[in-house]
């Protein structure tokens, strides 16, 4: 082994390196893939997909909901006890065309002490008693935008002509909003998405409350997004807030169903305008009522995000009552999960932070008093999934086995003791019942595409399994999945890499290699799941004979605050410095021919495959950058201005990372593709490039696809994939 390169023994705790093969048989006598079969928008993918099952928890009894039937499962033997039939439901519901079921894979059981489903269309939404074979309840809103129902007082929330609205369970509506309008955004999601904002609306536990956003980016600018769709093409605009531009003003208002009233936060004031000094909070994200519905608590963070403050409010008059905790840092702060009270004490709470260098649990009073740090070490809490009741625990998902890893422990609140509650392999991901005692678990690992088991939580877990699905792939030629590790540029941290080879792989060939690169923050590519996490278009490209590498370098998730934050001010840098190691790697095997090295990723990986491509013009032959971020200064607020700053407090930062100056070192066949209405790496990236290209001589190829975002939907998804292929195929096979 060459130095600095270490591949991970196949002891416990470690990561092996595994080659996975195909069963002893004749390979010509299988099946070669096609992107029809690979891709997810192609004809026969669903057909390749692992086996799974559909499951839900009403209370503590695990239901498998499938398309024609809703079934038990015994969770000390697996086997199934039908509870309905989709005929039986259409016949209780009386169901007509407005309200026909089509399916039960997305029923729920909101109520777990009641024989109630909730099953419905994008017409319809239906409550049905399954024990007395009738409708329980029903409404007509499942088609509104931003429905969010609540189960315990029944009510719904939703937009309609740009008003929130909220329609009670005996379907009086009742509006909330009347200013409502394109700049003025009332129960929808606000922030950009970020810090794990996915919605805009908000229930109390009793339903009683209704806290939502009110979103202002009247002062936002508009970018000039066009539909060609029309013989005459019109103008459809986003409010797109450009790093170190002003950004949109948000506050939070809350509706009581019972008095009909809304009162608005009282949060402090808030500047839109992009100043590195602006003291007061910016950002409102991680909303949580307590468990009685009196009292709202907020995330409220700066537009440095370098100052985070946990305060809580008094739901009924909009008062601010106290702050509770706060987080500052030299870099930034990113809150991205609201507290959880604890089922048996409404007067702690868990809150997570990576303060000490990973993401980890503290448990806290309603008064902001430290009780006790839950978990710790050189990991990373990844999920908070709930409560087991009777053992006073939380259970979590972690990496603390490995960092590729995702493993299932359960804390005691007491005492911080860790039980792990999987069998120590691959990458877990479970669903606790109502009140913790059981867990269904789905995981695989490099070499099991998919298994399900049943664990009952104790001292002692016991494990049922109900679901171990056979090799999809069993009838194709498959490839050869690898995993090992190499060092970073800063010769002490481990990186982690996937490595996908044809299935006819000799050792003693020179192989084309096309590096797969992402390598932004929030993001991995290699885990111990199946194929290694391999996409399927790694299996596409070794069956035509390439060699495929991807390296999570430094400033990826998972692997604690400083390995994140290593990037900070100069995006792109650090992660080249890291993705070169792993090109070093790869001209230290004799099988790869470092003549024949190609790049490709999208979005971020958009971003750094120009950024190799042009930093390291003699290395790569050719890339493919799709939807590429060009200049950070392009970029959202929330996101760019995180990891880079805005552009007057790090000019240097934005200068260095900005591809337009390297246009001109361009040597290689680079093919950019874009959406052309893409609302998060907006066209004037891509475009400014070609632009700068044009004036400085060098030759990339450009390709568009009319009316698509910033990832191809549906089957243009296959084409898209083609279309890197063939790029590939004729420019770096040669």
């Amino acid at each position: 082994m060459k130095k600095g390169i270490a591949l991970l023994s196949i002891i416990l705790f470690t990561l092996p390196m595994i080659a996975q093969q195909l069963p002893a048989s004749n390979p010509l006598e299988k099946k070669l893939f096609t992107l029809e079969d690979l891709n997810f928008g192609g004809t026969n993918y669903h057909n390749l997909r692992p086996k799974n099952m559909f499951l839900t928890w009403w209370g503590d009894q695990l239901v498998h909901t499938d398309v024609e039937q809703c079934s038990l499962i015994d969770p000390k033997t697996g086997k199934e006890t039908v509870l309905f039939t989709l005929d039986e439901i259409n016949r209780w519901a009386e169901s007509d065309d407005n309200h026909y079921v089509r399916h039960l894979s997305s029923a729920t059981f909101p109520y777990p002490d009641q024989p109630i489903v909730a099953v419905g269309n994008k017409k319809a939404f239906t409550l049905v008693d399954f024990k007395k074979k009738c409708i329980v309840w029903q409404d007509s809103l499942s088609g509104q935008e931003a429905n969010d129902w609540n189960p315990q007082s029944r009510a719904t929330a939703y937009v309609e002509d740009n008003q929130l609205w909220v329609i009670d369970a005996d379907s009086h509506k009742h509006q909330l909003t009347t200013d409502g309008s394109r700049d003025i955004v009332y129960g929808q999601s606000v922030h950009r998405d970020e810090w794990g904002i996915e919605k805009g609306t908000f229930w109390s536990p009793d339903g009683q409350r209704l806290a939502f956003y009110r979103m202002d980016q009247s002062m936002v600018t508009d970018y000039p997004q066009v539909n060609i769709d029309p013989r005459i093409a019109t103008m459809e605009p986003d409010k797109y807030p450009m790093a170190g531009t002003n950004t949109h003003l948000v506050t939070v208002g809350v509706y009581d169903l019972r008095t009909a009233k809304t009162v608005y936060l009282q949060t402090p004031p808030v500047s839109y305008a992009a100043t590195s000094s602006q003291p007061s909070p910016c950002f409102f994200t991680n909303l949580a009522f307590s468990p009685d519905g009196s009292t709202i608590y907020l995330q409220e963070l700066n537009r440095d995000q370098n100052d985070c403050r946990l305060v809580s409010y008094d739901a009924a008059t909009g008062q601010r009552l106290a702050e509770l905790y706060r987080e500052t840092s030299e870099k930034y702060v990113e809150p991205l999960h609201p507290i959880v009270f604890l089922p048996w004490d409404s007067s702690k709470f868990i809150l997570q932070s990576q303060r000490d260098g990973y993401n980890h649990l503290y448990l806290y009073n309603i008064k902001g008093e430290l009780q006790r740090q839950l978990t710790s070490g050189p990991w990373v809490v990844m999920e908070l999934l709930g409560f087991c009741e009777k053992a006073k625990s939380v259970i979590i998902a972690s990496n603390e086995k490995f960092p590729l890893h995702r493993n299932l422990y359960s804390v005691d609140i007491q005492t911080g003791k860790r039980m792990p509650l999987d069998n120590g392999k691959g990458v877990h991901r479970a669903s606790l019942s109502k009140t913790g005692v059981l867990l269904y678990d789905k995981w695989t690992t490099p070499t099991q595409s998919n298994t399900i088991d049943v664990v009952r939580l104790s001292s002692r877990p016991s494990v049922t399994n109900i679901l171990e699905s056979p090799d999809p792939w069993a009838d194709y030629v498959q490839p050869i999945f690898e995993s090992g590790s190499i060092k970073a540029a800063d010769g002490t941290t481990d990186l982690f890499y996937r490595m996908v080879k044809p299935n006819d792989f000799d050792p003693a060939k020179k192989y084309p290699t096309v590096v797969y690169v992402y390598g932004g923050p929030h993001a991995h590519n290699v885990e111990a799941s199946w194929h290694w996490q391999s996409r399927t278009w790694e299996t596409y490209m070794a069956q035509k004979g390439y060699i495929v590498f991807i390296l999570d370098n430094r400033g990826s998730e998972n692997r604690g605050r400083d390995f994140e934050q290593a990037t900070f001010r100069q995006l792109g840098q650090i992660e080249m410095q890291d993705q070169m190691k792993g090109v070093e790697f790869l001209k230290s095997l004799p099988y790869v021919d470092s003549n024949r090295l190609g790049v490709h990723g999208w979005s971020f990986g958009g971003f750094m495959t120009i950024s190799l491509m042009t930093n390291y013009p003699d290395v790569f032959k050719v890339g493919v950058a799709g939807g590429p971020v060009i200049d950070w200064q392009w970029y959202e607020v929330m996101y760019g201005e995180r990891y880079m700053d805005t552009p007057q407090t790090n000019p240097e930062g934005y200068a260095k990372t900005s591809l337009i100056s390297k246009a001109k070192d361009l040597k290689g066949k680079l093919q950019i593709i874009i959406g052309y209405n893409d609302p998060t790496v907006v066209p004037q990236h891509a475009l400014s490039f070609i632009k700068a290209c044009n004036d400085a001589g060098t030759q990339p190829d450009f390709y568009v696809y009319p009316g698509e975002g910033h990832n191809m939907r549906g089957h243009a998804s296959v084409h898209l994939h083609e279309r890197i292929t063939q790029y590939f195929e004729d420019y770096l096979k040669k």
